[in-house]
Formats: C-alpha cells, sequence, structure tokens
C-alpha cells in the first residue's frame, strides 16, 4: 500500500469522525439517475475490508441544489437515458468541483452524448481528455497498467478512462465503453465472472482514493 495512502487513513480515522459516502447525483431529464442500486454497497464494503477505510454502508442521493450534495468529497453520475442540468445547477456543480469536489461519472451505456453536452455548460471552457495508462487514477492501489478494465463489451473496443482537468487538478473522471458501475453489483445481476466483478471493484476502490487524496 502507497505512503501516502497508510497516511491519508491513519489521519482520517483520527481526525474525523464522520464516515465516507458519496452523493449520487439525481439527476432530470429522465435517464435513470436511481440505477446500479448495489454498485456503492459493494465498493465501500471493498475499502473497508481492503483499506479498513471508515466508509458508510451506501452513498446518498442528492439533487445538486440540495444543501446536502456538498458535504460528500466525491459525486457520482451514471445512467442509460438523458441528462439534463439546470443552470443554476450546472454553476453550483462546477463551484462544487473547483472547491474540491470531484464527480465519477460512469456510463451505463445511452448517457454519452447527454453527459458531455451537460458537462459543457459546466466547464465551457475545458473538453475531456484521455488519460494516459500512467495516471495516477490507475494505480492509486491496485495496479491498472493498460488503464480501465473492460467490464462488457457496450460498443466494443477498448474501454476510455476520460478526464476534465482544472487548473491542472483532475476534477471528473469519466469511464466510457464498459460500465465500471454493472461490474461493481451484486454478482448475479449480470451474471459476471469473478475476475470481471473484483476488476471493477479495484477500479472504483482506485476512483474512491484517488478523489479522496487529490
Amino acid at each position: 500500500m502507497p505512503k501516502k495512502l497508510i497516511v491519508f487513513i491513519f489521519l482520517f480515522n483520527t481526525l474525523y469522525a464522520s464516515e465516507i459516502a458519496p452523493v449520487r447525483i439525481h439527476y432530470s431529464g429522465g435517464g435513470d439517475w436511481y440505477g446500479n442500486k448495489t454498485t456503492w454497497t459493494n465498493i465501500l464494503n471493498k475499502a473497508k475490508i481492503d483499506l479498513m477505510l471508515p466508509v458508510g454502508d451506501r452513498e446518498s442521493a442528492h439533487k445538486i441544489l440540495d444543501p446536502e450534495f456538498k458535504q460528500s468529497p466525491i459525486a457520482y453520475i451514471a445512467g442509460h437515458g438523458n441528462i439534463t442540468f439546470s443552470d443554476e445547477e450546472a454553476s453550483e456543480l462546477r463551484n462544487y468541483l473547483i472547491s474540491g469536489g470531484f464527480l465519477f461519472a460512469d456510463d451505463d451505456y445511452g448517457m454519452d452524448n447527454s453527459f458531455r453536452r451537460q458537462m459543457q455548460k459546466v466547464f465551457p471552457e475545458l473538453k475531456f481528455v484521455e488519460l494516459p495508462f500512467a495516471h495516477p487514477i490507475y494505480h492509486q492501489v491496485y495496479a491498472f497498467p493498460n488503464g480501465l478494465p473492460k467490464i462488457h463489451e457496450h460498443d466494443g473496443g477498448p474501454p476510455k478512462g476520460l478526464g476534465l482537468i482544472y487548473e491542472g487538478r483532475l476534477v471528473c473522471f469519466y469511464s466510457l465503453n464498459t460500465d465500471i458501475s454493472d461490474g461493481c453489483e451484486d454478482k448475479e445481476i449480470h451474471n459476471d465472472p469473478p475476475e470481471k466483478h473484483e476488476q471493477a471493484l479495484r477500479m472504483a476502490v482506485n476512483i474512491l482514493i484517488y478523489a479522496l487524496l487529490n
């Protein structure tokens, strides 16, 4: 385990009474923001078992303008359908991200076009870039020397790990053409092979830890 991570876990356990719990974005537009119901339960459980990290049992769910939204250090968005942010939501999400928050977006297969449009409202000056395999997010706890694991076929071809980088800091990680969220669900839901389930969980823990450390 990297020394930086060991120090972080020690300090978090020593200084903070609250448990780590991501916030799921309850968005408008008709997309299924509420899907992947067991994803975060399994991710957080793995972080608790493998890293002894003080985590909650599951994520919370809030709209971007809810006061509770900003209480979590990591936000999560996923789905198959349309996503829309109001101008006020886009502004609030921008403020959250440039103030230290982090967004993990996972395309369940079908949200790509609308998600990109909405993030252009949040960061009109930025474009998604594909992160190199040497990026720390692929090596935070578990090593993924070839980048994102391929969980589901979807469009075929390799998965892509995309990022929005604001003033040198990665504020949004977007996993495309793989479906990390589905891979993290209870095994019987998608019947993924055990090795795929484990890869998805490990990558998700990497993302969680990266969000907390950076």
